[in-house]
């Protein structure tokens, strides 16, 4: 099963954002956007990870949850990745409490490495992905959805628990939660 660690953030901001992404999907409706469900901030990408091991990775991050409070993250603004003419990611900016994301992150790092999980990237950089171009080229659509962004605020919500999800097929299952409590 291919897993991955990620926040969520709170039913008002996901809405929110289902409703921004709606209004931007007319400016590019060739890309492949994210699904309501898949709104959420990856902190590690776990890749194919065997069910006998499930266990394991619960042990290891039942205990970050408690060592960290919950927090607020907001999003606003964004931008693309690739090529300015031809992007390949449209993302939404996340702002709020970004170095008690960071903390969680890098917390969620050091319980998986003893497991064998590395993160993909030497520093954290949060940010929430809306669309990606089906072509391989790119999408100049995207670059126009970036614009359109640049004066969008979708609000903020509250991270309460770290999550381990399941993806198939585009599809994100939480297989299960970790809820957020110093001193729980």
């Amino acid at each position: 099963m291919r897993l991955f660690t990620a926040v969520t953030l709170g039913d008002t901001l996901t809405a929110e954002a289902e409703r921004g992404i709606e209004r931007l999907r007319a400016l590019a409706p060739e890309a492949r956007w994210v699904r309501p469900e898949g709104v959420h901030l990856t902190l590690l990408f776990l890749g194919d990870v065997d069910p006998s091991r499930l266990s394991l990775l619960q042990q290891a991050l039942d205990p970050v949850g408690k060592r960290h409070a919950p927090f607020v993250l907001s999003v606003a603004g964004g931008g693309t990745f690739g090529a300015p003419a031809h992007p390949r990611v449209l993302w939404a900016d996340v702002r709020g409490d970004i170095a008690e994301l960071k903390a969680l992150q890098a917390d969620v790092a050091r319980a998986l490495e003893p497991l064998g999980f590395t993160s993909e990237h030497p520093e954290y950089t949060a940010h929430l992905t809306l669309a990606r171009a089906k072509r391989p080229r790119g999408d100049p659509a995207l670059g126009a959805c970036a614009r359109a962004l640049a004066e969008a605020s979708w609000g903020e919500g509250r991270v309460d628990r770290l999550v381990l999800f399941e993806s198939a097929g585009g599809h994100y299952a939480s297989r299960w939660e970790v809820p957020l409590g110093r001193g729980a």
